[in-house]
């Protein structure tokens, strides 16, 4: 999956850290993310002065600065680069992408009015004027895989650029468990209930600021769809032999569906 980039390892701890020429910096427009040649400009090629220190992998410094045009450099869509083979770089500028939002959205106090400032200790927010405290936003969200027999359900989402299969999934609401989240998402997009709720794995996903929990479950009684079309526009139930393989390996939802096609009689 995307976050999967050891032998690399992401540093996310804060750092009161001044930025050297040679640092890294991504900068995002539309979607897109600034790049050449599969690197991303560095400080001393940018002309702008607000650079914010987002985080490492390995000993590469990342800093998030405002959009600028710079000669040679061109915009790439995240969504075709999650797939691409340098997961480093991928994974950086997803993850990127989400703490860039969360500063963008988060220059005044939601109480005052005052401009926040940042924290020197940590990765914090706060309004000088009344002391409010700011910290990155995370959405737990759930991706479920239903299983009834040898088959298992997929959907395709109403709307989206993203058409290939999809599993059910959704945000976790005010006072839910996961597990919650997976009976309600599964019975609103689809009318089908589940049993045997099972943990399978999580995925870190920053196009939408979420941490994905992967669930698989089984059908719990009949198997007529009822389909919400104002998220779905198809659910159809798909035997092993005709789940698709392709060749997406950032995705846990990706994986979760390899994962059902290649189990066998393994338990799943």
């Amino acid at each position: 999956m995307i976050q999967d980039i050891y032998p690399s390892q992401l540093i996310n701890t804060y750092y009161d850290r001044s930025c050297t020429d040679a640092d890294s910096v991504l900068m995002y427009r539309n979607g897109a993310v600034l790049m050449r040649d599969g690197r991303f400009p560095a400080v001393g090629e940018c002309t702008g002065q607000r650079f914010i220190y987002l985080f490492s992998i390995d000993d590469i410094h990342y800093y998030g600065a405002p959009y600028e045009e710079i000669e040679g450099y061109a915009p790439v869509s995240l969504y075709a680069l999650r797939t691409s083979a340098d997961k480093v770089s991928a994974f950086a500028a997803v993850t990127g992408r989400h703490l860039m939002q969360w500063y963008e959205s988060h220059r005044f106090c939601g109480h005052c009015r005052t401009e926040l400032v940042h924290s020197r200790k940590e990765r914090m927010l706060e309004c000088p004027q009344c002391g409010a405290q700011y910290f990155p936003q995370i959405a737990p969200a759930v991706i479920v895989g239903i299983v009834n027999g040898d088959r298992m359900l997929v959907t395709q989402y109403a709307g989206r650029e993203y058409t290939r299969y999809a599993l059910i999934a959704g945000y976790t609401e005010i006072g839910e468990t996961a597990e919650e989240t997976v009976r309600r998402e599964v019975r609103e997009e689809t009318g089908l209930r589940v049993r045997n709720i099972r943990y399978y794995k999580s995925q870190p996903w920053g196009l939408s600021g979420s941490l994905l929990l992967g669930y698989f479950c089984e059908l719990d009684g009949d198997d007529t769809i009822t389909l919400d079309h104002t998220e779905l526009d198809l659910a159809t139930w798909l035997d092993r032999e005709h789940l698709p393989d392709d060749d997406d390996r950032s995705s846990l939802t990706s994986e979760m569906i390899r994962v059902f096609k290649h189990a066998g009689q393994s338990g799943l």
